[in-house]
């Protein structure tokens, strides 16, 4: 057991003194996944946001694929970037060639060593692909450039084979070598003791490269780390073909903050990062992500909030915050709100509210959000202002009670309203144009002969985009003496918007004729 933070134990073993080199394979992956299609000019972008944010290597594509995606990565390497550039290639001269072509600093070659793809991809014998292996570690070293060998779907591949077949490149000067987990079939403690049996084989650097089939491909990352790797293959928001790669995000906080170990990341441009690749792939992340999703450092629950208010690390990791991976705390008001959060987002905008106001508007934020709409600043900035600007309970005119409205294409629309007028239940109906005029129709003559108020200004706003916008209402009152006064409602109800701002206008003129 060590502790990374105070008051925060783990029953893990530290890595402080372990670096781990971060080998990013977004754009050779990134075309890989289905739907994805980068020009040269976003894989450049993303090769400079990459390298901002300090990534070791990057592998900027296939550079025998085709023409277009040999120029993008020659253009990558000679972008005077600080981290390392890779080229792929499969155990073949001409692919190797168009790797020197495109002027990488690093050549990734591989072969499938499996039976299953050995048999039917390649169709070559065991000796073979050692043969193959060994030439081409041997012809990348004799141009002088760093080589690292992928022996192609290794969690499936005969161990002692595998053994043998690492050790053959070793010996022909092979700088690293990869264990990619091809296919994503591989559980945690299955790679922590295929990675330690080849640690102790092999002494030069080890990187594993995982598929995310099972949802695996990080907690496998870590587990290869903690066998013996020292370098992860990842990609930003774990793009890749089928389900995915491991995750850069996910993989570098689990490293720097669970086990203290230590890489060239910069992490506060995760985010950044993320959202780059988000806009260029198309490829939406679920709010739930972790480390860079919208949720990930958000909080609704009364509880949940009001802790992670008064001490982050109740309700938060702590050993990362979001300031770590360039993301805000958020405080999402919802049907679960209390009104502490309510209280602390109304107070950082400079709302001040009393007791009941704050009641109320607590009240009409859980009233909105159980319609199942989601709850946005500017909902809870108009709420407040329709309430702030309410008269109290106690100076209220006109207490509404209820609002019912017909309309239809082959009806006239009409509206019915009951409301409480200094303790009498009064019930008004009206038509109108549609049902928005005949409801403030039937709102005015609730007052019978005590109506002498007129409609100076009327304007709704949607508050936010969607069909479930909160509408806005304002509304301008004269009374016969030529006093205005203005009030304003928010309700995803439109009808119940306009009549709220209008009996809201009416107490207020109310209020001011007591007071006068």
């Amino acid at each position: 057991m060590y502790t990374l933070k105070e008051g925060i134990d783990f029953y893990i073993e530290p890595m402080q003194s372990k670096k781990v080199t971060v080998f990013d394979t977004t754009l050779r992956d990134g075309e890989q996944t289905p739907g994805v299609s980068l020009t040269s000019t976003q894989k450049l972008e993303i090769a400079h946001q990459l390298d901002k944010l300090g990534v070791d290597i990057i592998e900027a594509g296939f550079p025998i694929s085709s023409e277009g995606d040999k120029e993008s990565v020659k253009s990558i390497s000679n972008a005077g970037l600080d981290t390392t550039v890779c080229g792929l290639a499969r155990v073949l001269k001409k692919d190797i060639d168009a790797c020197f072509e495109s002027d990488v600093g690093l050549v990734h070659t591989f072969v499938p060593t499996s039976d299953v793809q050995r048999i039917y991809t390649i169709k070559k014998s065991r000796e073979e692909v050692i043969q193959l292996a060994v030439e081409a570690v041997q012809y990348i070293k004799d141009h002088g450039l760093k080589c690292m060998f992928s022996a192609m779907d290794a969690t499936r591949t005969d161990p002692e084979y595998l053994i043998e077949v690492f050790k053959a490149v070793q010996e022909a000067g092979c700088d690293i070598i990869n264990v990619p987990d091809t296919v994503g079939v591989m559980v945690p403690s299955a790679m922590y003791r295929q990675i330690k049996g080849i640690a102790a084989e092999i002494t030069i650097p080890i990187d594993v490269h995982c598929h995310n089939d099972f949802g695996l491909a990080v907690a496998n990352s870590l587990m290869a780390v903690e066998a013996g790797a020292s370098q992860v293959q990842v990609t930003i928001n774990g793009i890749g073909e089928r389900a995915g790669n491991a995750d850069l995000s996910q993989t570098v906080m689990s490293l720097t903050s669970i086990y203290g170990a230590k890489t060239n990341i910069r992490t506060e441009y995760l985010v950044e990062t993320s959202k780059m690749v988000e806009n260029y792939t198309g490829i939406r992340l679920p709010p739930n992500t972790p480390v860079v999703g919208q949720n990930a450092f958000s909080h609704e629950s009364g509880i949940h909030s009001q802790g992670v208010l008064e001490k982050s690390d109740t309700f938060e990791p702590g050993i990362m915050t979001p300031e770590m991976v360039g993301h805000r705390r958020r405080i999402v008001l919802g049907k679960h709100t209390g009104k502490h959060a309510v209280k602390q987002s109304l107070e950082s905008a400079g709302i001040k509210t009393n007791d009941n106001q704050l009641d109320e508007i607590v009240i009409r934020i859980k009233e909105i959000a159980n319609k199942g709409k989601q709850i946005t600043d500017a909902d809870l900035y108009a709420v407040a202002s329709a309430v702030l600007g309410k008269a109290s309970s106690e100076e209220e005119l006109i207490k509404l009670k209820e609002v019912s409205v017909m309309t239809g294409n082959i009806l006239t629309p009409t509206a019915v309203v009951k409301a409480d007028i200094e303790g009498k239940e009064i019930i008004a109906a009206r038509t109108g144009v549609g049902p928005v005029d005949a409801a403030l129709h039937a709102v005015r003559d609730i007052l019978g002969e005590s109506n002498h108020f007129r409609l100076q200004d009327f304007r709704i706003d949607a508050i936010t985009g969607g069909a479930d916008a909160l509408a806005d209402v304002y509304i301008g009152l004269e009374n016969e003496k030529g006093r205005i006064v203005t009030a304003r409602s928010a309700n995803p109800d439109i009808v119940m918007a306009s009549v709220e701002a209008l009996v809201n206008a009416m107490n207020l003129l109310y209020k001011k004729e007591n007071k006068s």
